[in-house]
């Protein structure tokens, strides 16, 4: 129970951090609603002048950027704020802040992980729900129990695939503390919005096996619209399972290369 305390302790400083500033939280509502238009009308002005692409229609398209959404909210809400919290020039390498995150009988990784919250991704997480809604109703399908199951297994592999990338993304501050390598990674994510198998042969390379944005966001709405193998879900999540314990090795690795501050 210390963890869930602890992270229950997280979200609520990073709450009332935030509430103080009233109209930063008026200019993050804008700032989503804008980029929730923007993606709608890029499908919709797409699909006016093609039926399908690769096999997806406008529907399952719609499914797939509720996806996108949905774990674009999830990575700004939960541990996105804490890795980007430790790059850049103010950052907790360059500084040496990161001698506190180190001194508490805490793991660093999981201190590293979850310490900041941003309560503004909640409205992409609404809007990325209200999306997959209104995909369903277009797909004019009833979910079966297996295909709900189906769905929210292979949305929590694709979370966790994305923190095991941002933790390999975040490892590389220790080589270069001031560079924003986190935010190299987020250029690539945008990629996310549309299927893997409409890029050319090397893009799907890249974002399949090296860095694996594509299937974060292709494979749960294949298991929302009924197209997906439980072989191949099952091999991803094997997959996933091993990228995580590959990434935490790195960072307890790349931890250790750290120079405190003092000295």
């Amino acid at each position: 129970m210390y963890p869930i305390r602890l992270l229950w302790t997280f979200l609520r400083i990073s709450i009332l951090s935030q509430l103080a500033y009233r109209g930063e939280f008026f200019i993050r509502l804008v700032f989503s609603l804008l980029n929730f238009v923007t993606s709608i009308l890029s499908l919709v002005v797409l699909f006016q002048q093609v039926q399908h692409i690769h096999g997806w229609t406008l529907s399952s398209m719609l499914a797939l950027l509720g996806v996108y959404l949905i774990l674009s909210a999830l990575r700004n809400l939960v541990f996105g704020p804490s890795f980007d919290a430790l790059a850049g020039l103010d950052g907790e390498i360059w500084t040496g802040r990161f001698d506190f995150t180190l001194l508490r009988p805490v793991s660093v990784q999981f201190m590293a992980s979850f310490r900041n919250w941003s309560i503004y991704a909640l409205f992409d997480l609404i809007l990325g729900i209200m999306v997959l809604g209104v995909a369903m109703k277009q797909l004019h399908q009833v979910l079966s129990p297996w295909q709900v199951a189906t769905f929210l297994l292979a949305l929590i592999v694709s979370v966790g695939a994305l923190y095991a990338v941002l933790l390999l993304f975040t490892t590389l501050i220790f080589w270069s503390p001031g560079f924003l390598f986190t935010w190299l990674f987020d250029a690539l994510f945008q990629m996310a919005r549309y299927p893997v198998d409409i890029y050319p042969f090397w893009i799907r390379l890249l974002l399949t096996w090296l860095i694996p944005v594509g299937i974060m966001t292709t494979i749960p709405a294949q298991a929302l619209i009924g197209s997906i193998s439980p072989l191949l879900l099952l091999a991803v999540m094997l997959a996933v399972i091993l990228l995580i314990l590959l990434a935490s090795t790195l960072f307890r690795l790349g931890s250790q290369r750290y120079s405190s501050a003092s000295s």
